[in-house]
């Protein structure tokens, strides 16, 4: 029985001794070759990975080339432009100037009218005025009171329309108008901007109040100056003894949002 047991614990001791025997005989590339085999397998999934991952890059240069034509369309931006046209048959511009006549007790008021005017004017969404897109005109060369001699004597030496045939203002700012702009409602605010009369500008402020309704928008705008200011000379005619120093301008406004 006891030499049963040193049989198999002999045996054994042989058995282990080859195994270690064979772990110690191995060659030295075997491990190498084992790990390079596990390393193999996530290295061949890197192809698949970046071919995933180019697809999912592909909209990258599609999505540059549209962004552009995105933000010029943009219909928020486009849409949030107001512009609106004057309607001259529904709008007139005057002068207003204070005379003492030599035949008349009372000082009079000397009225030049005329409905030769046209322009419009431009808000952006922000409440700017675009001034590239907003400016009116005036003809001068039409403006009418009740006396055709006063006329003629403005036109010619006050005005001097033949060289100077229009008067023309460029807005350039706005204030108390609050946006977006009401469907109906009244409104009061100040527009500022540049006026030319003869060959000169000069920045001008105009106090207007009105009201829309719908599409459309009515009111008038004031603002003042002296001959001074735009190089006038104040008329010199016997009948007229005095003339104050201030003219007044006044515009009656029809405007109408601009399809467009």
């Amino acid at each position: 029985m006891s030499r049963s047991i040193s049989i198999y614990k002999i045996a054994a001791l042989a058995i282990i001794g080859l195994v270690f025997a064979a772990a110690g005989c191995a060659s030295p590339n075997a491990t190498p070759q084992a790990t390079s085999a596990v390393v193999q397998e996530p290295t061949a999934l890197l192809p698949v990975t970046s071919a995933t991952e180019t697809p999912a890059a592909q909209p990258t240069p599609g999505a540059e080339e549209t962004l552009p034509v995105d933000t010029q369309t943009s219909p928020a931006s486009e849409g949030g432009l107001s512009t609106y046209v004057l309607v001259p048959e529904n709008s007139e511009a005057r002068y207003r100037v204070t005379e003492q006549l030599a035949n008349v007790s009372l000082p009079n008021d000397a009225i030049g009218r005329t409905k030769q005017v046209s322009g419009s004017v431009t808000i952006n969404p922000d409440g700017t005025l675009d001034t590239a897109n907003s400016n009116f005109t005036v003809d001068l060369s039409t403006l009418q009171s009740d006396e055709g001699m006063r006329d003629n004597f403005v036109r010619r030496n006050v005005l001097q329309t033949d060289q100077f045939p229009t008067a023309a203002f460029v807005p350039t700012g706005i204030s108390g108008l609050t946006l977006p702009l009401p469907d109906a409602g009244q409104v009061s605010f100040q527009l500022t901007g540049d006026l030319t009369i003869r060959d000169v500008t000069k920045p001008v402020t105009w106090d207007v109040t009105g009201a829309i309704q719908g599409d459309e928008a009515v009111g008038t705008a004031v603002t003042s100056f002296t001959f001074a200011d735009f190089n006038l000379t104040q008329p010199r005619v016997p009948v007229v003894l005095s003339i104050e120093d201030d003219i007044t301008l006044e515009v009656d406004l029809t405007l109408r949002r601009s399809g467009e």
